[in-house]
């Protein structure tokens, strides 16, 4: 039987608790064998000037993971064409590891832009989504409510964004609870976000 391995793509730019805490409560709590915490080199909607080198990121993605049996980190985009597709990526990896059945992570409210995403269709048809849930706003697209594709699963709701460690980093805040201490200690010795 194919082993099910979730995909939890990320720029982790830095990776902090709150992404384990989903990663960890999907590997435990779904049908999911594994978690591949995919660490994505650049995201096709977000500007790139704020973001660490793909290598620093994967490497804090690594200690970050150390001691998660399940949890594995990913830099399969990095060779990949770019801006990166999920829908490019998904293919390859299929090609790749054909004995794995691969399904997405996402939170809510990624859920409910899908249909903005390139060729949503084909993923949907060939994958499942396992969502999370997220305080967003707006509405689910109908055709999202009730596809079979789509399980939702019920993990904790953690509001802790990337964007605001590296915001008081740079006010010189101490956002130690926030961060695995492997992680912590990386962007210390490295003077990141400062």
């Amino acid at each position: 039987m194919n082993r099910k391995i979730g995909l939890f793509f990320g720029t982790f730019n830095p990776i902090h608790v709150g992404h384990l805490i989903i990663a960890n409560h999907m590997a435990e709590y779904s049908d999911l064998d594994e978690v591949w915490m995919v660490v994505t080199p650049h995201n096709p909607h977000k500007k790139k000037s704020s973001l660490l080198d793909n290598h620093h990121r994967l490497e804090m993605v690594y200690k970050a993971c150390e001691g998660y049996e399940k949890l594995k980190p990913s830099n399969i985009e990095f060779n990949l064409p770019q801006p990166n597709y999920t829908v490019n990526t998904l293919v390859h990896l299929q090609e790749k590891f054909h004995t794995n059945d691969f399904c997405l992570i996402m939170g809510e409210d990624n859920l409910k832009s899908l249909h903005k995403w390139k060729n949503y269709e084909t993923i949907l048809e060939n994958h499942y989504i396992y969502v999370y849930p997220r305080i967003a706003n707006g509405k689910m697209d109908p055709e999202f409510e009730s596809n079979p594709k789509i399980n939702r699963i019920d993990a904790p709701i953690v509001e802790i964004s990337s964007t605001f460690i590296r915001r008081s980093i740079k006010e010189s805040k101490n956002v130690r609870p926030l961060l695995n201490d492997e992680v912590w200690q990386y962007i210390d010795l490295m003077n990141f976000y400062k």
